[in-house]
């Protein structure tokens, strides 16, 4: 029997033990949370889709908060989530009952699982809070025989002076944690190192995710967003990005 509140591991690397909890989905609570994750989930299956068809077999790592797992599997897709801890079953408990979703225990940094194991890999709210977020990525290209796509903040936006609002942010969000903020060339470099190239790239809000949270109307936020959007803002300075990163020929 599982015990989803167990949440001891003996793996060096556990960033999603704590995503993975009923406290961290509070901050995507309302309808301004419930539209954050419509974003984020319209760009991964948009850049999944283009090459990996449902019924493929997906590896989901640290994703026990259930914020891809529930639309993968919705979409077709075979998923298997990954968690460090037992307690990651927890938020997707509901899938694996269902046998809509296989989870493992195991160690992220270090998958289980032979090379090409996956027809596709996928990560959010992993890289920014990994230590080893290098190794995470090259752990993620070694499973996937297709492509391997993961989000990250990036510091080439308005991000750029989150740093500087780390306290007022931690007052206003209560359960803020501490994140990395990459340029695009270190994520870009990491998965050179592992053989891949990225061949796709969606940015996801122009304004940082915390003034959406603070305004507490998804209406405002869904009309500020959409202005940055045809204006080209989210592209170039959008964050987090999601990107698509495939094997070089």
């Amino acid at each position: 029997m599982n015990d989803d509140t167990d949440t001891s591991s003996p793996f060096p690397e556990t960033a999603d033990v704590e995503t993975s909890n009923d406290d961290y989905a509070t901050r995507f609570r309302g309808a301004t949370g419930a539209w954050m994750l419509e974003v984020q989930e319209r760009a991964v299956l948009k850049l999944l889709g283009a090459r990996v068809a449902p019924g493929a077999t997906v590896l989901d790592v640290g994703g026990g908060h259930g914020q891809l797992a529930h639309p993968l599997a919705d979409a077709g897709y075979k998923v298997t989530v990954i968690g460090s801890a037992p307690s990651c079953r927890h938020r997707i408990a509901d899938l694996v009952d269902a046998g809509r979703c296989a989870f493992d225990v195991g160690n992220v940094v270090a998958l289980p699982y032979p090379d090409k194991s996956f027809d596709a890999v996928v990560a959010v709210r992993m890289l920014t809070h990994c230590s080893v977020w290098p190794t995470l990525v090259k752990e993620m290209c070694r499973v996937s025989r297709g492509p391997v796509i993961t989000d990250y903040p990036t510091s080439q936006s308005l991000n750029a002076i989150a740093p500087m609002l780390f306290k007022a942010k931690k007052k206003f969000e209560k359960n803020t944690r501490t994140w990395t903020l990459f340029k695009h060339r270190q994520v870009r470099d990491a998965f050179a190192d592992a053989g891949f190239r990225r061949t796709g790239r969606v940015g996801q809000f122009f304004l940082p995710m915390v003034v959406h949270r603070a305004l507490k109307c998804k209406p405002l936020s869904a009309f500020a967003e959409g202005v940055c959007r045809c204006l080209g803002l989210s592209r170039l300075w959008g964050t987090p990005v999601v990107g698509r990163w495939e094997r070089r020929p």
